[in-house]
């Protein structure tokens, strides 16, 4: 049957039937497995966006690539960034307070502090990647544990993708009634504003939880919090060189 649509109706379409084509391609998994992993090295973004398009294409299966295709993403730029600039950050880091008390800040406290810091909205999945290669007590394995503990979030990215696409589709929405569309608009209006609220309140807790660390002097608390504010800043992505 032909399908007529207009305005925005034909590009979410359009969308749609190219996501489509994807995911029945046998390598289509390995194209968005591939991006994702690209798009785990700053200064590239996109992850959110990626994700995201993982649920618009498969569903809720998309999970299944996403969440796995990220911790891959994750655990090579850490050990690239880590083992490739090892020399630039041991010079970079130094007499760099913020990034020292933020090494002391996490080298007291551990893998719940890392965990805390990784599920953080901020700094973004990109930038969050290089602060913990830039931060030597930091070992992979921990770094790739408390990467799972962004699941959760990936799993509500895929979640929203898979309701934008059963509205973009015309077939679908054809067959969908009024109540039906309504469920779906909330769905996605109410999952944005849990990934919007949970953000928030995990950025928060995270800021208030550094600055008010037990056994560490206010000032490095206050220093180690600012240096996760400022994570574009990341030894990695700035060079004593630059004003040489």
């Amino acid at each position: 049957m032909e399908r007529s649509f207009s305005g925005s109706g034909r590009v979410a379409q359009f969308l749609y039937d190219n996501a489509e084509r994807l995911a029945r391609h046998p390598l289509g998994w390995l194209v968005v497995t591939t991006i994702i992993v690209f798009l785990s090295f700053p200064p590239l973004h996109g992850h959110t966006t990626i994700t995201t398009l993982c649920g618009f294409a498969w569903g809720l299966d998309g999970f299944f690539i996403a969440a796995p295709a990220s911790l891959l993403g994750a655990g090579l730029a850490f050990c690239v960034l880590r083992l490739a600039f090892k020399e630039r950050l041991r010079v970079a880091s130094k007499g760099n307070e913020k990034w020292e008390a933020l090494e002391a800040v996490v080298t007291e406290n551990g893998l719940p502090l890392i965990i805390l810091i990784r599920i953080s909205p901020l700094p973004p999945w990109v930038y969050s990647n290089a602060l913990f290669a830039s931060i030597s007590s930091v070992a992979l394995w921990q770094f790739l544990l408390a990467t799972c503990g962004v699941f959760p979030k990936i799993f509500l990215h895929v979640f929203i993708g898979s309701r934008v696409a059963a509205l973009s589709d015309g077939e679908q929405r054809n067959k969908m009634d009024t109540h039906t569309k309504i469920v779906n608009g909330l769905l996605i209006g109410g999952g944005i504003a849990i990934a919007l609220l949970a953000s928030w309140l995990v950025y928060t807790l995270v800021q208030n939880h550094i600055r008010k660390l037990s056994g560490i002097s206010p000032e490095t608390d206050e220093l180690a919090a600012e240096a996760i504010e400022d994570s574009e800043e990341t030894p990695f992505l700035t060079s004593n060189d630059r004003n040489v």
